[in-house]
């Protein structure tokens, strides 16, 4: 059997940075039958906050990891460390939804990721401000749901996207290009569970037409950014960024088409990080395990 095929789980966790943690945790896994495929921990000296994400996998390949059972004997670690842990399977997938206007390049490209598995998630929902993508989600059998927005019926709008958070038991969300601002409620009920793509390379550029911005500076390099979303608008943990770079010859419209190319990469590398338990909040930073 290969190591694909048996049965593994992902441990992050975040605790203060005290000594013996790695040797305890590891000492844990042993004594529960886990062999240790991957291990990375990073120790913030500014917050004296330690991190750590481990993935393992059961030595006996014929009985599976009862994931219930190792999270409820890992408390006793938990408690006595002050740590904030969560435990995956990886058999689980992950359920998300998308949310998309008009713009659909990115919805597109984590579609065919999906199709390929080269991103393990299921895609529950498509929810869009317009109907443009509806025919898109018709031919990847995904449900689509059009909720119009306007300034008089936001609250109500919300309402409606919460009911299908719950009836699709979404894990996150995806603004793959979705050009509505989302409340402060939402943002901070959510929070921690909505990755946001922003064509520009905050924190410059900020708002609804950074290339115009970037095209009238004469900046040589365009970017993307892919962060979590807080009430304050395109400042949430910054989870990927990259970059392309241009010249003075470089026009506006093909400013705009690099760009997408550099928001269609960056979004899929956050999702990919994200549902493979890489990334750990650090008060309004995130940690990133490779």
């Amino acid at each position: 059997m290969s190591n694909k095929d048996k049965s593994e789980l992902i441990l992050t966790l975040s605790c203060p940075d005290t000594h013996g943690i790695v040797a305890e945790v590891a000492s844990f896994m042993t004594e529960q039958g886990l062999t240790i495929k991957e291990s990375n921990q990073f120790g913030d000296t500014e917050t004296d906050t330690f991190f750590m994400r481990v993935k393992a996998l059961s030595i006996n390949s014929i009985n599976k990891i009862d994931i219930n059972k190792i999270r409820n004997l890992f408390k006793t670690i938990a408690i006595k460390r002050n740590m904030t842990f969560n435990i995956y399977s990886t058999e689980e997938i992950p359920k998300i939804i998308i949310m998309v206007s008009k713009f659909d390049h990115c919805l597109m490209d984590l579609l065919y990721r999906v199709k390929t598995e080269e991103l393990k998630v299921q895609i529950v929902g498509i929810i869009s401000n317009h109907n443009e993508a509806a025919n898109l989600a018709k031919n990847y059998n995904i449900p689509f749901h059009c909720i119009e927005v306007n300034k008089d019926n936001k609250s109500i709008a919300e309402k409606s996207l919460e009911k299908l958070i719950h009836k699709y038991d979404a894990e996150a969300i995806i603004l793959a290009r979705y050009m509505q601002i989302l409340s402060k409620e939402i943002s901070e009920k959510y929070s921690g569970k909505i990755i946001n793509i922003h064509h520009s390379f905050l924190p410059s550029f900020k708002g609804a037409s950074p290339y115009k911005q970037a095209y009238k500076r004469g900046v040589k390099l365009i970017g993307a950014t892919a962060h979590f979303v807080t009430s304050d608008l395109d400042e949430g943990p910054i989870i990927e960024q990259d970059v392309a770079r241009v010249t003075h010859a470089t026009s506006s419209s093909d400013m705009v088409a690099a760009g997408k190319d550099v928001e269609r990469i960056v979004l899929f590398r956050a999702v990919k990080c994200y549902v493979e338990r890489r990334v750990l909040l650090n008060k309004n930073k995130t940690i990133v395990f490779n």
